[in-house]
């Protein structure tokens, strides 16, 4: 199902907090939020809310279409990974003609 698309914590981390030299705990202060939750995010424990995507949008003047975009992908792809297709039965053989 193509490649895996990189965690958008990953994304945060090496395309907005490293190139303006930010750390966890400064950005994390930024976006009002507690630090761990941030660390949670970066480190791909936890995935990015709409909450977080309207914080991130606000601070790195993004949208926060892009970062629900990007977890979504993640996720999506993860799913991919995981479920068992052939286990579905289709329901929609049973529909009357």
């Amino acid at each position: 199902m193509g490649m895996q698309p990189e965690h958008p914590g990953a994304i945060l981390k090496e395309m907005y907090m490293e190139p303006l030299g930010l750390t966890i705990t400064e950005t994390a202060q930024a976006l009002g939020i507690a630090r761990k939750n941030l660390s949670a995010i970066v480190n791909g424990r936890a995935g990015i809310s709409t909450d977080m995507a309207v914080r991130l949008s606000e601070a790195f003047n993004t949208s926060a279409e892009v970062w629900v975009g990007l977890q979504k992908d993640y996720d999506l792809w993860q799913s991919e990974q995981t479920i068992d297709r052939h286990a579905i039965k289709h329901l929609y053989d049973n529909i009357p003609a």
